[in-house]
């Protein structure tokens, strides 16, 4: 997969105390937490208690701080959209934390976004993968691999600019993962019960197409989107890589990604696939939903000015629209 961090962030700033306690403000969201550690695990006290989470995984490796801090976490993601700011929250607050710690670990970006990883996903047994948390500590644009190990390779992408779009429309985030992630699973074992032989990383497409009429209809379409979404990345790869004008078979690339996460995956809505039209009308080259879909934001792609394109989104209903630079 490819990914692109911008420059919406979340920021922590702090000093530390004398003593365990944390006293954490988030103006952003009005909100603020308090909690005290002593060396031993804490307990959560909601869903998705990351800043708590972020430091029990710490301990378990050896790396937590031992006093609190008084600190601020702001933030310009948007929230529940499809743009990680969950990812992005625990990488940011492990990178805090080491560095209270005075490890040497919160410079190692591997090691953070592992942390982080585990901080936001296993230790709530929810689906996420790892490529937000990569994206975010990392940096810049990745390939990322994940399997048979974790690899990451610094990408320079064409000239131009993404413009996020925020559909308003809230989404259901780990369902929609669990959904997928769960469908393509099934599908990927029955087909090795018809070809026992099938990678879901290397077989090509056209050795499967006999067995399609034999898997369950959602189980075809999802399986479908998979492979066509990995071949569009290896394509983008390379044309990334080796053409020296790839702007237009860029874009066009963005848009057949989407046209198979609207068609085959089932993760884009009317609204989301509105604006996306709406974009590409006013000049915009490509581009895509972002994130696990279901809602939340798209992203499109161009060369031009941004400010059309900005014009044309808002006025076929975006709640809001953020020019991007990559980070």
């Amino acid at each position: 997969m490819i990914t692109c961090a911008t420059d919406l962030k979340i920021t922590i700033s702090g000093t530390p105390a004398k003593d365990g306690r944390f006293i954490i403000r988030m103006p952003d969201i009005q909100t603020e937490e308090r909690f005290e550690i002593d060396g031993s695990r804490l307990a959560y006290v909601k869903k998705r208690d990351y800043l708590r989470s972020v430091y029990n995984v710490l301990l378990k490796h050896g790396v937590a701080p031992r006093n609190g801090a008084a600190c601020t976490i702001r933030g310009t993601i948007p929230i529940n959209a499809g743009t990680s700011s969950s990812s992005a929250l625990c990488v940011a607050w492990t990178r805090f934390l080491l560095r209270l710690n005075g490890s040497e670990k919160a410079d190692d970006a591997h090691f953070v976004a592992r942390m982080a990883w585990l901080a936001e996903v296993t230790e709530f047994n929810e689906p996420g993968g790892m490529m937000d948390p990569y994206a975010s500590a990392l940096g810049g644009v990745q390939l990322l691999r994940f399997h048979p190990r974790v690899k990451s390779v610094a990408l320079r992408l064409p000239p131009g600019r993404f413009i996020l779009i925020d559909s308003g429309e809230p989404k259901d985030t780990l369902g929609l993962l669990a959904r997928v992630r769960q469908g393509v699973r099934e599908a990927v074992r029955q087909m090795k019960g018809f070809y026992p032989d099938f990678d879901l990383f290397t077989t090509p497409l056209e050795k499967v197409r006999a067995f399609w009429d034999r898997l369950p209809d959602n189980g075809t379409a999802l399986l479908q989107g998979a492979l066509m979404n990995r071949d569009i990345t290896q394509q983008a790869v390379r044309l990334i890589q080796e053409h020296p004008s790839p702007e237009q078979a860029f874009g066009a690339l963005l848009n057949r990604h989407h046209s198979v996460l609207s068609g085959k995956t089932g993760v884009s809505t009317e609204k989301i696939d509105r604006l996306w039209r709406a974009a590409r009308e006013a000049g915009a080259l490509g581009g895509k939903i972002n994130g696990s879909g279901g809602g939340g934001c798209l992203f499109v792609y161009t060369t031009g000015a941004p400010e059309p394109i900005m014009e044309a989104v808002q006025k076929e209903g975006a709640a809001r629209v953020y020019p991007l630079r990559t980070d």
